[in-house]
């Protein structure tokens, strides 16, 4: 049985600390790809439009073999959820053992997703620390733990385990502040992300 990771998010834009998390999960759990998906057009969030944050992560993937993009969330309409994505890859791609990348905060609201406790048991989690946040990797797992307690008190049984990742402060907020504030992003994406977003103007300004 093969083993893929489903990471799911807006990456408006991708950056280094997105591209760690993944390769931290491809080797922490020895999985076959990690399958990025892409927000179509993601809830309470003005993002950058689909067809420049799609590029923009096909560029910054394209050297990794074991890194694929899937446009799964572009063939429905509506509020597109995680768990018909899920749903979805899994017929694309029957056989697997399933996991799912999120990042603390998103993990911590799992419980009250739309059918989350049928998802929670669906695939195990692996689970970036917040990086921004100043919390210690025990204060994560606690939270996690929570969690799990949580969804335990209604029978329910998740599996999940931190990325052992270094923390590095870089977020996608802060890049387009970088942007709008005509500040250089250099090294906080890949030099092809960069590019693309001096060349089309993102975020307000152009980026040096």
């Amino acid at each position: 049985m093969q083993q893929l990771a489903i990471f799911g998010g807006t990456f408006d834009p991708i950056h280094w600390g997105h591209l760690l998390v993944a390769e931290t999960a491809l080797h922490q759990v020895s999985l076959e790809k990690v399958i990025w998906v892409p927000s179509l057009n993601p809830p309470h969030k003005e993002a950058a439009l689909f067809e420049h944050r799609l590029q923009m992560l096909q560029l910054a993937i394209k050297d990794n073999p074991a890194f694929t993009v899937s446009l799964v969330e572009t063939n429905r309409s509506g509020t597109s959820y995680a768990i018909n994505t899920l749903i979805d890859l899994s017929a694309c791609y029957p056989n697997t053992h399933w996991y799912w990348i999120v990042g603390l905060d998103t993990f911590q609201s799992l419980p009250s997703w739309y059918r989350g406790h049928e998802l929670a048991q669906m695939c195990d989690w692996l689970i970036a620390p917040r990086q921004l946040g100043g919390e210690t990797i025990t204060q994560s797992k606690l939270i996690c733990k929570q969690v799990e307690q949580q969804l335990r008190e209604q029978s329910l049984i998740i599996h999940w385990q931190l990325l052992n990742i270094p923390l590095v402060g870089v977020s996608s907020s802060l890049i387009r502040k970088s942007c709008r504030e005509r500040q250089s992003i250099r090294y906080l994406v890949p030099e092809s992300v960069r590019s693309y977003i001096t060349n089309n103007n993102l975020y307000s300004y152009k980026s040096e």
